[in-house]
């Protein structure tokens, strides 16, 4: 089971209201806004996808890693690394 499943549905809000970002975008876009507006639209979206994967992350440590790293062996050190390399992409992004 994810470990966001009992947040499953304020995830799914907040990515719909990303959702809404986006289409709010593609709309500035259409009309020929300014640019710097867009960028500052675009700049909010990317701030509110990060919200969320650090929501995921803090789910995913606070459930999946810490169930591994209970039961222990070769899982718990699998867990740590996998979280790990999640973290390294989130910040190079």
């Amino acid at each position: 089971m994810a470990g966001y499943h009992h947040e499953k549905d304020q995830v799914q809000r907040r990515l719909r209201r990303v959702e809404g970002q986006i289409r709010g975008i593609q709309r500035m876009v259409d009309e020929d806004s300014y640019c710097i507006e867009v960028l500052t639209q675009i700049s909010a979206v990317t701030k509110a996808l990060q919200s969320v994967a650090l929501q995921l992350l803090d789910d995913h440590l606070g459930h999946c890693v810490q169930d591994a790293i209970a039961r222990g062996g070769a899982d718990a050190d699998a867990k740590v690394t996998e979280a790990t390399q999640a973290i390294a992409r989130l910040m190079r992004a």
